[in-house]
């Protein structure tokens, strides 16, 4: 038998489909991307347990004729490019002719048309890429594609696929694309038989607010660039800014792309006027001439190459900073709405500034059991004498250094210690220790903290409730578009409790809950630690710089934090001489 051979047409396709189906979301896009390529004006979209169990599109297309419906299913069988000359120049958003055949090897699948004009309508049917008779069929002008059983007959991807509110989640971002990018198109979303989204055609500002909320549609800045390409769209104000890239849309002659150079452009043009890690938010069309992009990169159509990268990359930077330009100033309604809605805002600790920050409350009491109320009735005096019988081995505060570092002097001479990083060590090993002994206390908010998500993170809430419970925190979804934060652990009880929320759902949504209690534990315990950590710029009285002082003492490995950096340092007396050369 030969080592070289062939594989088996139906292997064939299963590979493909892994590269092209990894999820019921793909599939959805997959099939989108069909209905708008056909000219439809009404799409309907129903989906069944996420989409694992039934992926159903609907449309009013240009329909598919009879003889071609078994085609619909053969591999690189297609409509829409017929040479290499077409295939550089690619104006629909399919193109390859894998789609349906690599869906249909991994799924139960029937497909239903009538064409433009024709009298009768048809369908076929497939299962294990076995392509059934076209019989006719009951149905309106235009195609209906009902996807079934994903994954029935390959099960080991099968369990890889996340919970149905999960996969329901990337679903109906896959939607949110599609209906971003055609305002013109009506689009209707349902699932388990519940309409979730009904969108009628209008222009693309109403279409985006009714997408993406009301809140981005007030912060978003216009954005037109003409040339020989054109930049089109809606830019968002840098006061409006996200915890994630959940609100980055980018089209590239009408298709949805991720493109690291168009990213680092936009990143570029927010550059100067984004605050810290926050991420800005946009929905852009570039429009270029078909054969300046190469679209046929992956099979996945959602990267690309561009001919001229440079030149792509500084026409979109100038015409984002123009578009930005003049609104630092100004305060869109978006930073109002929530207060006029009656919510409350806590500003993060970052924002505090400098010379106004308010002394940690709860920092004191944290500790406070470390010293009796007969010690902090001593005169000060008594209490930070260094060479007093049993002083402590980091010594007693002096004073705090640009909100930053505290000076403190012991028997040896002076301590130079980095506030923040020595509370984060304390924090994330006094986590530590709760969560091995499942005693991680909580403390709920008298406000709960709201603040915008995207689907999947409302999904992994609802999906992963549990964990977060062991982790100390109460978060539940108020709308398919925010979470509310009710409880946080109680030694972060001074965090920002959203920022903080947001961290933890990162970690959980990218690594899984397993994985995040086991093999990332110690990771995410230094991310919850660093966010509850004394900020630096925070101004803290000498009790609570002695109290920290005192804890480090008790902590274990406390002389670095969780990135290995040292958290203090001590500078003899004999060190100090030499630098102001005493005794020469």
């Amino acid at each position: 038998m030969p080592a070289i051979r062939p594989l088996p047409e139906a292997l064939i396709s299963q590979i493909a489909a892994g590269e092209v189906v990894d999820r019921p979301a793909s599939v959805l896009k997959e099939l989108l991307e069909n209905s708008l390529d056909a000219g439809a004006t009404d799409i309907g979209v129903a989906l069944a347990e996420g989409g694992i169990k039934q992926i159903r599109v609907g449309d009013n297309g240009s329909g598919i004729e009879k003889d071609d419906l078994p085609m619909a299913f053969a591999r690189h069988a297609t409509s829409k490019i017929a040479s290499l000359e077409d295939l550089e120049q690619v104006r629909s958003l399919g193109f390859r002719g894998e789609a349906l055949a690599s869906i249909a090897s991994v799924a139960r699948v029937a497909l239903a048309s009538r064409a433009a004009g024709a009298a009768h309508a048809f369908a076929v049917s497939t299962e294990a890429g076995s392509i059934g008779a076209t019989e006719p069929a009951a149905h309106p002008a235009g195609t209906v594609v009902e996807v079934n059983d994903l994954y029935y007959n390959t099960p080991a991807r099968r369990k890889f696929l996340k919970s149905d509110a999960t996969e329901f989640a990337h679903c109906e971002e896959v939607f949110t694309r599609a209906a971003v990018s055609r305002s013109d198109v009506a689009l209707t979303l349902r699932h388990n038989g519940r309409v979730v989204a009904r969108l009628a055609p209008t222009d693309p500002a109403q279409r985006i607010a009714a997408a993406l909320g009301s809140e981005f549609a007030q912060s978003m800045r216009t954005v037109e660039a003409n040339g020989v390409l054109k930049l089109s769209g809606f830019a968002g104000s840098p006061a409006y800014t996200r915890a994630s890239r959940d609100a980055q849309f980018v089209y590239v002659n009408g298709r949805f792309v991720r493109d690291k150079l168009l990213s680092h452009a936009l990143r570029e043009a927010y550059r100067d006027v984004l605050h810290g890690e926050r991420h800005p938010a946009y929905v852009l069309f570039l429009e270029i001439d078909p054969r300046g992009v190469d679209v046929n990169v992956h099979p996945a159509k959602i990267e690309i190459r561009f001919r001229d990268p440079r030149a792509v990359h500084q026409f979109v930077f100038h015409a984002v900073v123009k578009g930005l330009a003049g609104t630092a100033a100004e305060t869109p309604a978006a930073v109002a709405s929530p207060l006029a809605a009656g919510r409350s805002i806590r500003p993060r600790a970052d924002q505090v500034p400098l010379g106004l920050a308010q002394p940690v409350a709860s920092y004191t009491a944290m500790f406070a059991d470390r010293r009796s109320a007969a010690d902090l009735a001593l005169p000060s005096a008594t209490l930070e004498d260094p060479n007093a019988p049993g002083a402590p081995p980091l010594g007693f505060a002096l004073a705090q250094l640009h909100g930053v570092y505290i000076l403190a002097q012991n028997q040896q001479g002076l301590i130079l210690v980095d506030m923040h990083a020595a509370h984060e060590r304390i924090l994330y090993e006094r986590l530590k220790g709760a969560l091995d002994s499942r005693a991680m206390n909580t403390q709920k908010l008298l406000i709960p903290s709201t603040f915008h998500a995207d689907r999947v993170d409302v999904a992994t809430v609802e999906e992963h409730g549990s964990t977060l419970n062991q982790l100390g925190f109460d978060v539940a979804a108020i709308s398919p578009f925010a979470l509310a934060v009710r409880a946080v652990p109680a030694m972060l009880a001074e965090a920002d409790a959203a920022e903080l929320a947001r961290a933890v759902l990162r970690d959980i949504r990218e690594y899984g809950a397993s994985r995040v209690l086991t093999e990332r534990r110690d990771e995410l315990l230094g991310t919850m630690a660093c966010h509850g950590a004394v900020r630096a710029h925070r101004a803290l009285t000498i009790l609570e710089m002695n109290a920290l002082l005192r804890e480090m003492e008790e902590t274990e490995r406390s002389g670095q934090c969780n990135h290995g950096r040292p958290t203090w340092f001590q500078m003899s007396l004999a060190d100090l001489d030499k630098l102001f050369m005493r005794g020469r």
